[in-house]
């Protein structure tokens, strides 16, 4: 019997709707910020692709960095869920579910912060790496498991001093090693990840709040408790949390833990590993070591 879905996506879908249509200046920092870090990493790359995808495009941040960086003949952008009222209309609007593109259609495809919210993320990143040419690219930046732990934490604390029980309230997000795993599971080759952290500080847990509804990523689990937290609760997870996890100035912080991953669609010319015995030198040799033993140290 297969598991019940994380992520409610016809309400994620609603919330981004609503975010998009009530657009807030300054609410995209985020967004702005990963797709800024994108480009930087397509920026070393020596190549340039045919045509390039950006999945997910909602605000343009990631259309435009590829139009401006001379990496792509031709920038699709896809818009996900919603065409986004505040833009040319795009080229797609789309699930990133299930996504719209052939099999070895596209040079390029970037993806940011959308991918954590979709409940299967393996089968989602074997149909990018499909959607890919021969030696195309998937440049991809989601959520990790450290976003927003300081607002799991106060949440969970004072709805357990309320009622003696916690509904979950904060999304679970995914371990860098286990997206790495995920890329070499979808067939990529030469999978690269690793992870920043982006501090934000607020002057309440009520600004971070209003923040998330802004970028459309309050809570859309299946599994959310349908009852509304009392005003109470609120109140006394923000005390919780300037109490804990506040700077000298009184100001909260609130972490992004923004995972980057890298794959390529696989080709006969990119590097392989050596097949085992068919090194060319002794290990011993390359590191100077008489006899395999190490220097300085006499051989059992």
């Amino acid at each position: 019997m297969p598991s019940p879905a994380l992520f409610d996506r016809s309400l994620l879908a609603a919330r981004r709707t609503r975010a998009l249509r009530a657009a807030r200046a300054g609410s995209d920092f985020l967004l702005a910020a990963v797709a800024e870090d994108l480009a930087d990493r397509l920026s070393t790359i020596t190549r340039v692709f045919g045509h390039a995808v950006d999945l997910g495009g909602h605000t343009g941040h990631v259309a435009a960095l590829l139009r401006a960086s001379g990496k792509a003949e031709t920038v699709l952008r896809g818009d996900l869920f919603v065409a986004d009222p505040s833009l040319p209309p795009p080229d797609f609007v789309f699930d990133d579910a299930l996504l719209p593109l052939a099999d070895a259609s596209v040079g390029l495809v970037v993806s940011a912060l959308s991918l954590h919210f979709v409940n299967d993320l393996p089968g989602t990143l074997i149909q990018i790496r499909r959607a890919l040419r021969p030696d195309g690219l998937f440049l991809g930046a989601l959520l990790g498991g450290d976003t927003l732990s300081e607002l799991r934490d106060v949440l969970m604390r004072a709805e357990l001093e309320s009622s003696g029980g916690a509904a979950p309230r904060v999304a679970p997000f995914a371990d860098t090693r286990d997206l790495g795993t995920l890329l070499q599971r979808a067939g990529f080759a030469l999978p690269v990840t690793d992870a920043d952290r982006i501090t934000v500080r607020y002057a309440s847990l009520f600004d971070l709040m209003a923040d998330l509804r802004a970028m459309g990523a309050t809570s859309a689990l299946t599994e959310r408790s349908r009852k509304p937290l009392a005003r109470s609760v609120f109140l006394r997870a923000a005390e919780l949390y300037a109490q804990d996890h506040a700077d000298p100035d009184g100001r909260i912080r609130a972490t992004f833990q923004v995972v980057s991953l890298l794959g390529w669609a696989p080709h006969e010319s990119q590097q392989k590993p050596l097949r085992p015995g068919s090194a060319k030198m002794r290990l011993a040799d390359a590191l100077g070591v008489a006899g395999g033993a190490p220097a300085g140290r006499k051989k059992d």
